[in-house]
């Protein structure tokens, strides 16, 4: 495979605010040792892709107040590898971005778009199927993106109706594309079993989806190509503070995913999870007799009596007793101790922000 065209791009500007209180705005998760494996998410991800392209085609895009935890986490990145965001107007923009960047780099570049927090448990099968997506992106002109078999009706992510004839080998035209639908639709996309979900990672060839966002999204486009001739460039933070911030804030699912024709599907059994909340994470450690999950550097100290189906997560050196819960999330990090029922962990969110604007700033 020639690889001279192939680039991944890593975005790593969110939050992380359901993984509060060890996620916080000044570290998300994606910069923290979340699965006691001694590296980042970020760090996790960049090396998956390593296989890909080289390490000098791996683009990092975050916000402007993290480039320097991406510099500090991955010393390996130029400057210009580190696209720096002035304001956080959600992934439509932030791609947009980056294609123009990549297009002024190399107009034949093909590339990935992949979250900085998620986990691929069999990285092998993983490269096989990227590898492959970059081979028929470099030929076709579509928008191809990951799907995962879904198995319970979440209502997180957007969903893939796909025709279950191949167009081509382990690839396959999509019907529609829906963004995190209710309980009750979801349920039905589960029991059709004609619909996966979307991983959020893309492919596609820099110029397939710049012309899709300039159809689509062109409130996006025509902003944010008025850059043309600064990317790579002295001139590229000043137009970016200046016009990056007037893009309307929209996610590439609603501003592209959901209106194309030629959005394509590749079924893929990697062993993937989003991480995006505590539960999920509970899922994926290994566990006690008493489905307890244990993060800690000092898993030792961490002692749950009569406790079962509980995530706990502490800091070194700190000894946790817990006794008598059932499908807890605990967590002791920095200043905030985190007592949460499990079923309950999406409010998480929204607790976390009622409570700094209760207490302050420092406990978010």
């Amino acid at each position: 495979m020639n690889k001279d065209h192939n680039y991944v791009v890593i975005m790593a500007g969110g939050i992380g605010s359901r993984f509060w209180p060890s996620s916080r705005r000044d570290r998300p998760k994606q910069f923290l040792d979340i699965l006691g494996l001694g590296k980042s998410l970020l760090q996790l991800t960049f090396e998956r892709f390593l296989p890909v392209c080289p390490a000098e085609n791996i683009f990092v895009i975050t916000n402007a107040k993290y480039a320097g935890l991406v510099k500090e986490q991955l010393p390996q990145l130029s400057a210009q590898q580190i696209l720096a965001e002035p304001s956080r107007n959600d992934t439509a923009p932030c791609l947009a971005y980056a294609a123009l960047k990549l297009r002024a780099l190399d107009p034949q570049a093909n590339f990935v778009v992949a979250p900085s927090d998620h986990i691929i448990l069999k990285e092998a099968v993983f490269t096989q199927h990227i590898q492959a997506g970059l081979d028929y992106v470099r030929q076709n002109p579509v928008l191809l993106t990951l799907g995962i078999q879904p198995n319970h009706p979440n209502t997180g992510y957007g969903y893939i109706h796909f025709d279950t004839d191949a167009t081509h080998e382990g690839i396959y035209e999509v019907h529609q594309f829906t963004e995190k639908p209710n309980t009750e639709r979801a349920q039905a996309f589960l029991e059709s079993g004609d619909y996966l979900w979307n991983a959020g990672i893309f492919i596609w060839n820099v110029n397939t989806v710049l012309e899709a966002l300039q159809h689509h999204a062109p409130e996006v486009y025509e902003i944010l190509q008025q850059g043309d001739g600064k990317w790579g460039t002295a001139a590229e933070p000043g137009f970016l503070a200046t016009h990056y911030p007037t893009t309307p804030c929209i996610s590439i699912d609603y501003a592209i995913m959901e209106k194309a024709n030629n959005i394509y599907t590749m079924p893929a059994d990697i062993g993937w999870s989003d991480l995006g909340t505590w539960g999920s994470l509970h899922e994926q450690f290994d566990k006690d007799p008493q489905d307890n999950a244990i993060s800690s550097p000092t898993p030792q100290l961490i002692q749950p009596i009569e406790t079962q189906n509980c995530m706990i997560r502490a800091e070194q050196n700190k000894l946790v007793v817990v006794k008598g819960l059932d499908n807890y999330i605990i967590v002791d990090e920095g200043n905030v101790l985190l007592i949460y029922p499990k079923q309950e962990e999406q409010d998480i969110k929204q607790v976390s922000k009622k409570l700094a604007a209760q207490f302050g700033e420092d406990y978010l």
